[in-house]
């Protein structure tokens, strides 16, 4: 499934935000994808059903609208009835974590079958969790648009201190054998872009860098706008090696 999400070369710049003012500042700073996020209730905080729908309201369909379903255990009750009330916000995607990806075949079957409207479903893998790859394929089954690696503990360090390249380029290639959208998030910093863009995932995403001083403080324009810089200079960058190696498979 594409739906817009699968890019290829040309990460989407997704922004968790917390409100419908940072959403604005998101939105009019470059982002591609507004997250609807709580960093105050961890790492897939939940925010309240009317704090989304203010935000899809900002947004007005200028691009895509995720949201958080909070951070649950592997109970395939609790997280359809959570991704249910954030589908009813109008969110475009509603982003699913398991934190325990080894026991949530339940959980997916579900979640899978669940009436979300027009809303697709991302999974959220944790990286620092020892995520298991064959849970990939079971989201394609289920009908997942996407999976993403974040991390769990925002104190323990970024995405790349927990997973080497080796490693995400697996991630990123199997979740790209079973058709499905593939992010890379997790305490993310201006300095890590270069290296994850050349890694082409569909989307990377960010809080932390864009607040001034740390995830749960205000986001900052001035840092989105350097964070959409980074990512453009990234992208530029890797483009003429992409034409190249196109040309070289024509060929």
């Amino acid at each position: 499934m594409n739906d817009g999400l699968r890019t290829g070369s040309v990460p989407l710049f997704l922004a968790s935000v917390t409100s419908a003012e940072e959403a604005r500042t998101a939105l009019d700073c470059g982002a591609s994808i507004i997250d609807c996020k709580d960093p105050q209730k961890g790492a897939l905080g939940a925010l309240r059903g009317s704090q989304i729908e203010a935000i899809v309201r900002a947004v007005a369909g200028k691009v895509l609208v995720s949201a958080t379903t909070g951070d649950l255990p592997n109970d395939a009750a609790l997280m359809v009835n959570a991704a249910a009330r954030v589908a009813a916000t109008g969110a475009d995607i509603v982003k699913v974590g398991f934190f325990d990806s080894k026991d949530a075949a339940a959980a997916i079957a579900a979640l899978g079958s669940a009436d979300l409207g027009r809303a697709r479903l991302v999974a959220v893998l944790m990286a620092d969790r020892n995520p298991n790859l064959a849970i990939v394929r079971q989201l394609a089954a289920a009908g997942f648009a996407g999976v993403m690696l974040d991390t769990a503990d925002k104190a323990a360090g970024a995405l790349p201190d927990v997973l080497d390249n080796k490693a995400l380029a697996a991630f990123i290639f199997e979740a790209r054998a079973h058709n499905l959208a593939c992010g890379l998030a997790g305490s993310l910093r201006r300095h890590h872009i270069a290296g994850l863009v050349a890694l082409q995932p569909d989307i990377i995403g960010f809080r932390g860098a864009l607040c001034d001083g740390g995830r749960t403080n205000a986001l900052d324009g001035a840092r989105v706008r350097g964070v959409r810089e980074s990512l453009d200079a990234a992208i530029a960058a890797v483009q003429p090696v992409n034409r190249i190696l196109a040309k070289r498979s024509v060929a």
